[in-house]
């Protein structure tokens, strides 16, 4: 079975629970962006390791144990430093915007260039997913993902990335592209959107596109975006874009699209009118196209399985899902 190692920051998320006086008013979960793609892989049955820093401590230990118990590989873990990052959001707030961070001088952040043997941390892996959260954080992280890009492309492991934009993030610079255009050279697989993609790579877009209202018009943008990444990044071979619409109150359209450079694709419509969570859908998403690839399915099942995955943590709670290959396809079977 082929491995997949996930690299990034791993965080507990603190959002509130539940109103009245005789409860808590907060919950805590495990959150990350790898972290979410490596636990919804290991749910699919991929063989999945996860790797990021956290301190010595008893927090650290029992969120190994967790993701241990969830099937996800933990011998890579780097423990070290002094505090586990942190983010306040809203309960159902989306990541783009209510959330606060509290992640500064976390045993991740203060990672640097030259730390990690790459050579053995890759031994055994097949593939390697990060997302654009990590070269974000600060510069040492930009580093050491471009060591891992670099290195994973000599031992001909696969590489996918998550356009994931926070710009809350960002501030160690103005120009995340400068940053990004240094790593895609060396990533087989990217998602995202097409705005994440004119943002940290500089991908033109139709920047009135809201105003035509039209389903074909984003469809058709997300092919040229699609073209415009492959023809910048000629390694690249899968592009995929997701759509995510707020219809109302607790309702939510969602579509994607994936181009492989002779054909696109596009999944059915889903319209959701229970949405409880919206932390965690595009890791979802991630690790459906991930564990598609690696059964060798088509274009048209990958992309189905995993905007089905992406819609069902939607009506989760928490970051992480739950979800495993016969709940994906059950969801799935009620839109096609």
């Amino acid at each position: 079975m082929k491995k997949v190692l996930c690299f990034g920051e791993i965080l507990l998320r603190v959002s509130p629970f539940m109103k009245g006086l005789d409860q808590d008013p907060f919950a805590i979960y495990v959150g990350g962006a790898e972290a979410n793609v490596a636990r919804a892989l290991a749910g699919f049955g991929v063989d999945v390791q996860y790797s990021s820093a956290m301190p010595d401590n008893f927090m650290a230990t029992r969120i190994l144990q967790y993701l241990n118990d969830r099937s996800v590989g933990t011998n890579k873990m780097i423990i070290k430093g002094e505090r586990i990052g942190i983010y306040y959001l809203d309960q159902g707030a989306d990541l783009k915007g209510a959330v606060v961070y509290d992640r500064a001088g976390s045993s991740f952040a203060n990672l640097l260039p030259g730390s990690i043997d790459w050579d053995q941390f890759f031994e055994g892996v097949d593939w390697f997913n990060f997302s654009a959260i990590t070269p974000a954080i600060n510069q040492n992280l930009a580093g050491l993902c471009l060591e891992a890009v670099k290195v994973a492309t000599t031992k001909n492991i696969k590489v996918s990335i998550d356009l994931n934009y926070r710009s809350r993030l960002w501030k160690y610079t103005s120009n995340p592209i400068e940053v990004m255009e240094k790593l895609l050279p060396f990533c087989n697989l990217v998602m995202g959107n097409i705005w994440s993609a004119n943002t940290l790579l500089g991908i033109k877009i139709d920047e009135a596109i809201h105003s035509k209202k039209s389903k074909q018009a984003y469809l058709d943008q997300a092919m040229d975006v699609s073209k415009q990444i492959m023809d910048r990044y000629p390694v690249c071979e899968l592009v995929a874009n997701t759509f995510r619409f707020d219809q109302n109150d607790n309702q939510i359209l969602y579509y994607s699209s994936l181009y492989n450079r002779t054909e696109s694709f596009q999944s059915p419509e889903f319209n959701i009118d229970q949405i409880i969570d919206k932390s965690g859908s595009g890791d979802c998403f991630m690790a459906g196209l991930i564990s598609g690839i690696l059964q060798e399915n088509q274009p048209q099942q990958i992309l189905n399985f995993a905007t089905a995955a992406a819609v069902g943590k939607l009506q989760e709670m928490g970051d992480g899902t739950r979800q495993n290959v016969r709940s994906v396809n059950e969801l799935l079977q009620k839109y096609q």
